[in-house]
C-alpha cells in the first residue's frame, strides 16, 4: 500500500527469526534420525526373529544333544571334570533354547508405510523430549515417544495419529516473557537436539556394526546372487545333530541304555 511505514527489525526480532528456522530445520533432521533409528531396530529385530526360527531352532536341538552327550561322558567317567563340563553343556543348552524361543522368535517381517513413516516423523517434531518446556513436560514427551516408538514397530497408525491429536501445541509455550526468555529457550532446544542427533549417529553406526546386522548384510548379498544363506546355515546344523545323534547312541551303548 503507497505511503505505508514497514518497521524494520530489531536486531534481536531478527536473531530470533533466523534461530526459528534453525530450530525448524534442526526439527527435520532429527525427526528423520530417529525415523531411520527405528527403522534400522525394526529391521534387525525382524531378521533376528527369522534366524532364530530357522537356524536358532536347531543350533538349541544342536546344544541338547551336545549335553545329553557330556552327561553320558559324565556317567561313564564320573570325574570332576567331566561333571563340570556335563552341567556347563546343560546350562548351555539351556540358555540356546531360551533365545531361540523367546520374544525375539516371535518378530516378523516389517515393511512399514509411507503413511505410518509421515506419522513417525510428525510425532517426533512436535512431540521430542528435546523441546521440553520443563520436567513435567519432558515426562509427558518421554512417554509419549515410547509409545509412538512401539506403535511404529507394530505398524500402528491409528495410535501414532492418536498421539498426534493427544499432545497439544500448548506445551510449547515459552517459560518467561519476551523475546530474551524465547531466544534462551530456542537456544537450549537447538542444542540439545543437536546432541541427540549425534547420539543417534553414534548408535546407528553400532547397530550397523552389529553381529546380527553383519549377518543380514551377508543375507542379503547372498540372496542377490541367488543363494539363501539361512537355509544354508540350517542345512549345516542339521548336519551336526545327525553327528551328535549317532555319538549320542553309540556312548548310550556303551552304557547300556537307549539314548
Amino acid at each position: 500500500m503507497p505511503g505505508q511505514i514497514v518497521r524494520r527489525l530489531k536486531p534481536e526480532e531478527e536473531e530470533i527469526l533466523r534461530k526459528r528456522e534453525e530450530l525448524a530445520a534442526i526439527r527435520a533432521t532429527l525427526a528423520e534420525r530417529e525415523l531411520e533409528l527405528v527403522d534400522l531396530r525394526s529391521q534387525l529385530a525382524a531378521f533376528e526373529g527369522r534366524y532364530l526360527r530357522q537356524v536358532g531352532t536347531l543350533y538349541a536341538e544342536l546344544d541338547e544333544w551336545k549335553a545329553r552327550i557330556s552327561e553320558l561322558r559324565a556317567r561313564l567317567d564320573p570325574s570332576a571334570a567331566a561333571r563340570e563340563h556335563a552341567q556347563q553343556a546343560r546350562e548351555q543348552a539351556r540358555q540356546t533354547y531360551e533365545d531361540a524361543h523367546g520374544a525375539a522368535s516371535k518378530t516378523s517381517d516389517f515393511t512399514p508405510s509411507s503413511e505410518l513413516k509421515g506419522l513417525f516423523r510428525e510425532v517426533a517434531k512436535r512431540i521430542h523430549p528435546d523441546f521440553c518446556r520443563d520436567a513435567a513436560d519432558l515426562e509427558r514427551r518421554t512417554r509419549l515417544m515410547a509409545e509412538a516408538n512401539r506403535a511404529y514397530e507394530a505398524g500402528d497408525a491409528e495410535t501414532l495419529q492418536r498421539i498426534l491429536n493427544e499432545y497439544q501445541d500448548g506445551a510449547d509455550a515459552v517459560d518467561g516473557e519476551g523475546i530474551g526468555a524465547e531466544l534462551i529457550r530456542i537456544i537450549r532446544q537447538i542444542s540439545q537436539a543437536r546432541e541427540r542427533v549425534a547420539a543417534i549417529e553414534r548408535e546407528l553406526t553400532a547397530l550397523r556394526q552389529s553381529e546380527i546386522a553383519l549377518l543380514k548384510k551377508q543375507a542379503e548379498d547372498s540372496e542377490k546372487a541367488g543363494r539363501d544363506l539361512l537355509a544354508e546355515l540350517a542345512a549345516a546344523v542339521r548336519e551336526q545333530i545327525e553327528l551328535a545323534k549317532r555319538e549320542c547312541e553309540a556312548l548310550s551303548k556303551q552304557e547300556g541304555r537307549p539314548a
